[in-house]
């Protein structure tokens, strides 16, 4: 069949893949110059299940009211007139509930790691080099009530096989040696080791010209999607600004601007942008970079090495779709890893960066076929995990796509199932 795949992000490109491998003629239409140009542009880089909570916890609605007064919070409430956040953010409330978190979690860390699986499988068939690091990450506490709390938390995760080890600060320091030096600032740390890290930019970049080179996928960047032609029940074609392109089926992976289209298409899909920083530096020399990347989680700053560099990402802003920055907002982060890694990276040449994360109120994707349209397939919404599980559901999608029963059961995240 011939196949459009709309967005060139990590999950679009992952997604025309699979495709591609089953046969499909694939066609990916991006606005941008290049894959990887928005949220995958410099995204935290963690492969981790071990983190695969959900946001909408218990805890989240006391914190994002004192982020009306305090900008030190991990989730930062930002009020507006915008009708949709409002909508949004009560979605997102009402799954603030123990047993909804719970529920909510269980099926991400699945998606997650069965992602994470089929992602060495795409590595292992393309050879695509995206500057991975195995080992293990590091989740990193500094108050020992924390501590207990996030060692007590990891249950719900290793009770779908996941292996985490709660150890002392001289056990991380042995785990990763630049931690030596600042061990006695922990109290303890959540190991999980077999997470891990890499450039989803790099990855998703490397793997569009794989595509393109050796399974004939066709990319159009600089293409703007403008609408869609329809007949009875079928989409019959894209409007682009280089004119309608047609197809048998079509994906849609449009991230934060998956809604303003899918409304078109008879479906109203709950994701709001989610506004998240990252700070990339050279290592130039430094002598005492991370080995393995990890988080902080009383502060909750991740990182991640790169090669030659070390990437610092934070904060959860609810702020509409704005993504500018300023250099004040990276103070934060920036002093809590040089805290633990005062010798890490060059800090005086920093690299800031501000990008859109496309949240769901319970945190999971969204997949599968709705609306008035029998030929178009969802692929949406994966928030700040898209890296993590971009391979896992480029499969869902890619046996939807054909009709087949997914391997995997993506119960609950069916867009037919969604209550909006």
């Amino acid at each position: 069949m011939r196949v459009i795949v709309l967005g060139a992000g990590v999950v679009g490109v992952t997604t025309a893949y699979e495709l591609a491998r089953d046969g499909h003629e694939v066609t990916v239409v991006d606005r941008l110059a290049e894959a990887a140009a928005e949220t995958s542009f410099a995204n935290a880089g963690l492969v981790a299940p071990g983190h695969a909570y959900t946001w909408s916890s218990p805890k989240a609605p006391r914190i994002l009211l004192r982020s009306l007064f305090d900008d030190g919070q991990a989730l930062r409430f930002r009020p507006s007139l915008d009708p949709r956040l409002w909508s949004w953010s009560w979605k997102f409330l009402l799954n603030c509930t123990a047993e909804k978190a719970r529920t909510n979690t269980k099926r991400k860390v699945r998606l997650c790691l069965y992602s994470q699986e089929r992602l060495k499988g795409v590595i292992a068939d393309t050879g695509v080099e995206y500057y991975g690091r195995e080992g293990g990450l590091l989740y990193l506490y500094r108050k020992p009530e924390s501590f207990a709390r996030g060692a007590a938390n990891t249950r719900i995760l290793s009770e779908e096989g996941l292996d985490l080890r709660a150890i002392d600060p001289g056990e991380a320091a042995r785990i990763d040696p630049a931690l030596e030096s600042v061990k006695d600032k922990f109290a303890g740390a959540v190991y999980c080791p077999s997470d891990g890290s890499g450039d989803a930019r790099v990855f998703t970049q490397n793997l569009a010209r794989f595509c393109a080179d050796k399974l004939g996928v066709k990319f159009m960047f600089d293409t703007s999607v403008d609408g869609f032609e329809s007949k009875g029940d079928r989409i019959t074609g894209v409007k682009t600004s280089r004119g309608v392109i047609s197809a048998d089926e079509y994906v849609l992976c449009l991230g934060v601007f998956a809604p303003d289209f899918a409304r078109t298409l008879g479906v109203s899909l709950p994701i709001y942008p989610i506004k998240g920083y990252s700070v990339t530096m050279p290592l130039d020399g430094s002598n005492n970079p991370p080995s393995i990347g990890g988080v902080d989680e009383d502060n909750l700053v991740a990182y991640a090495r790169f090669g030659d560099r070390l990437r610092v990402t934070a904060t959860a802003e609810f702020a509409g779709y704005d993504k500018s920055n300023r250099p004040e907002d990276f103070k934060h982060m920036l002093s809590a890893i040089r805290d633990i890694f005062p010798n890490g990276a060059n800090y005086g040449a920093p690299q800031y960066w501000a990008g859109l994360r496309p949240m769901t109120p319970e945190g999971t994707p969204i997949f599968g076929r709705g609306g008035r349209y029998k030929n178009m397939v969802f692929n949406v919404g994966h928030g700040h995990m898209g890296w993590t599980m971009s391979a896992g559901s480029a499969r869902i999608t890619a046996d939807i796509v054909k009709r087949a029963k997914p391997d995997f059961d993506p119960a609950g995240m069916m867009v037919s199932a969604r209550r909006f």
